[in-house]
This record gives C-alpha cells, sequence and structure tokens, in this order.
C-alpha cells in the first residue's frame, strides 16, 4: 500500500513540475504561438438564431404530428 501512495505522490509531483516547466516554456516562447482573433460572442450568436428557430419549429411540428 505505501508504494502505490508513493507512486502515486511522485506522478503527481511528476506532473506539477511539468505543468510549471510547460508554463514557462509558453511564457518564454508566447511569440511564436499567436492567438487567431475570433469573432465576438454577438457576432457569433446573430446568424445562430434563425436557424435554432427553424429547428425548433420543425420539432414542435413533427412532435405534433404534421408534416413538414
Amino acid at each position: 500500500m505505501i508504494v502505490g501512495m508513493l507512486t502515486v505522490f511522485a506522478f503527481l509531483g511528476l506532473l506539477v513540475v511539468l505543468m510549471r516547466a510547460s508554463a514557462v516554456f509558453f511564457e518564454a516562447f508566447a511569440h511564436y504561438f499567436p492567438e487567431e482573433a475570433s469573432p465576438g460572442p454577438a457576432a457569433a450568436r446573430a446568424g445562430r438564431s434563425e436557424e435554432i428557430a427553424v429547428v425548433l419549429a420543425v420539432a414542435e411540428a413533427r412532435r405534433r404530428g404534421r408534416d413538414v
């Protein structure tokens, strides 16, 4: 039981060390990994609302037994 607990503890310690090392790496070399600009949430939702309304209308019509 002690061996198992030490194995888990060692693995978690190694995980913490690797996470900190990767954080240092990506902070140092962040300029090599540019992030793409994404549209804001309002722009992403603008076109989707009509599609969602159509899908909900079709689902409701099929639920009531009407052929669409």
